[in-house]
């Protein structure tokens, strides 16, 4: 009758919304500025390597009225079967002595063949540009015709 737990660390840091989420609350909960801390964080997502980050704050940012904001950088997809694989959400509340806040980051992440940093499979919109294959150098025009020519037939006039 033990509880066992496996803890393992993250590997990149800066593309889990989990981690970016959580560390904007301690940002914030330290009583560092909304606008400071998101673009903090916003800038940290994008220099490790993310496609692109959406950052969200919204409830009583100043004043008694609520309000809500948002920091977007880079290529973000919204609907599809890729969203579910390319974008990592998080969504945390900060309680503040004025009020709630609530943290929403979303992170694109990039395409990775090893399967790392981001999924396998590719965007299903990406084109891959081939190079031509090498093909033999024409010394003589040559002429190519594709259809048959059929020569006529002399009918001998029928008499009746």
């Amino acid at each position: 009758n033990t509880v066992e737990l496996y803890a393992e660390k993250v590997s990149f840091r800066g593309l889990c919304a989990i981690a970016q989420c959580e560390s904007l609350k301690y940002k914030l909960l330290n009583g560092v500025a909304v606008r400071r801390a998101c673009y903090g964080v916003v800038r940290y997502i994008m220099e490790s390597g993310a496609k692109g980050c959406e950052v969200v704050v919204s409830g009583k940012l100043r004043g008694a009225r609520a309000k809500a904001m948002k920091f977007v950088d880079g290529f973000m997809i919204h609907s599809g079967q890729p969203t579910k694989d390319f974008v990592d959400t998080a969504v945390r509340h900060v309680l503040l002595r004025q009020g709630v806040l609530g943290v929403k980051v979303k992170i694109m992440l990039p395409w990775d063949p090893t399967g790392k940093m981001g999924p396998k499979t590719p965007l299903p919109d990406m084109v891959t540009i081939m190079e031509p294959k090498e093909e033999a150098p024409i010394l003589a025009p040559v002429s190519e015709s594709r259809e048959e020519v059929v020569a006529p037939v002399a009918v001998a006039p029928v008499e009746a």
